[in-house]
């Protein structure tokens, strides 16, 4: 059964010609929804609420849409889905970035087809109507109209922010203005790797047959780490757990992760870099947890050994043996900055059953494939454990939609996903409100 369209106010949000029912049964899933346990199946089956998550979510709050290095030249754009929204993130000639609607103004076809690209102005394929980078409409053959004005035919636009080489889209009308300050809790920890001097080495588009949240949500936890034994070469597994919480066949890996973690942040102070967990996952509308922790081996890259996987640098990074900084933003994106390259990840949901998860992989600018990296080794790690989370995922959006699902307790290994759907409640409840 398709989405139903859901009528909405001149504030975007539901509209009171919503069946009252309709509403009151949506409205009791989030007000009764039961803390430390996962969601009820509605949350990830139901179109209704999946069309919810669009207005409530990606469509009031700041995206992860993608980073500079996707456009480092004017007229270089990518395109950006999610749900029913489609935008044109372009570079301009003054080096900032526009974003706007992939809808023509004539009849609302796609202007720009392809993911990612370069053009001058944008000209649309049915009618050939034609836009500034600006979105302004400059050319529309024949309108057929004596009094037709250009003017009132812009594409539509929406905002965007660039911080520390990192792309965010927003396109409610009033964008929430707390951004701000979460910007400045993670420029400080991003800057020094320097995302203006690095290009793009590999870019990987999987869907994944799941409800956006379920994609989340397994990113937000390592309960389920030994089922990615690549990752764990490098990643200690007890990454989320604390005294008390060991299981006896991590206690090594655990001592183990302790001195590396000291050493790591000696180094940190010494260069003067930022290391300390800041976490407000859930009690800020940008919600952020971002720290830099050590890896295992020789506590460089995601390798087998813990090697750096790139010979080159990031940045004014003074040491490859800085372990990752790792940043998790509410509601679609994490990203892990190495010494030798960086990682971007960004769900982005196509329907309540089916979510897009694209990484990207970032290295020097003048670090020459198959000299100063092999492209293989780079990436093997992550496209391993990608397919192993699409693996999980799946089964968990199975689960959802048998007769047999209901919510199960979070472990106290899981509380960053217990913070991540107490955020979600908590912004579609004051959507609804």
């Amino acid at each position: 059964m398709s989405a139903p369209v859901l009528p909405l106010n001149s504030r975007g949000k539901l509209a009171s010609s919503l069946p009252a029912e309709q509403l009151a049964e949506i409205s009791e899933l989030f007000e009764f929804r039961r803390t430390g346990y996962s969601l009820d199946a509605p949350f990830y089956t139901d179109p209704t609420v999946f069309k919810i998550d669009m207005e409530a979510i990606f469509g009031q709050h700041w995206i992860f849409a993608g980073s500079i290095a996707e456009l480092p030249e004017p007229g270089d754009y990518i395109t950006v889905d999610y749900g029913p929204y489609s935008l044109i993130v372009l570079r301009n000639d003054d080096g900032g970035v526009n974003v706007l609607h992939n809808v023509c103004r004539h009849r609302g076809a796609r202007v720009l087809t392809e993911a990612a690209g370069s053009t001058g102005n944008l000209v649309c394929g049915y009618h050939s109507w034609t836009y500034s980078p600006e979105g302004n409409l400059i050319h529309a053959s024949a309108p057929g109209e004596a009094k037709f004005d250009k003017n009132c035919f812009a594409l539509k636009r929406a905002h965007s922010r660039e911080v520390a080489g990192l792309i965010f889209v927003c396109i409610a009308d009033e964008p929430p203005t707390d951004f701000d300050e979460t910007s400045k809790i993670f420029e400080p920890y991003l800057a020094p790797h320097d995302l203006s001097k690095t290009k793009i080495a590999y870019q990987q588009n999987i869907i994944e047959e799941g409800n956006w949240k379920l994609v989340m949500e397994n990113n937000r936890e390592c309960y389920h780490c030994d089922g990615h034994p690549e990752l764990a070469c490098s990643l200690f597994p007890t990454w989320g757990l604390t005294e008390g919480l060991i299981p006896t066949h991590l206690e090594e890996v655990w001592d183990r992760n302790k001195e590396a973690q000291s050493s790591l942040e000696e180094r940190c102070r010494r260069y003067g870099l930022p290391y300390e967990v800041i976490e407000e996952l859930d009690t800020r509308i940008a919600g952020i947890r971002i720290s830099r922790e050590s890896l295992d081996g020789e506590g460089e890259s995601f390798s087998a050994d813990g090697r750096r996987l790139s010979k080159k640098l990031l940045g004014d990074l003074p040491d490859f043996r800085l372990g990752r900084c790792s940043m998790h933003l509410q509601p679609n994106s994490w990203f892990h900055f190495l010494g030798d390259h960086v990682i971007t990840f960004g769900v982005f949901p196509i329907n309540e059953h089916q979510s897009l998860v694209r990484t990207t992989w970032l290295v020097a600018d003048d670090a020459v494939e198959g000299v100063d990296y092999d492209l293989d080794k780079l990436t093997y790690t992550w496209k391993q454990t990608n397919l192993q989370d699409k693996a999980f995922v799946e089964l968990c959006q199975q689960g959802a939609g048998s007769p047999a699902y209901e919510p199960g307790p979070y472990m106290k290994s899981e509380y960053q996903v217990e913070a991540f759907i107490n955020w979600y409640v908590q912004r579609v409840q004051e959507h609804l409100a």
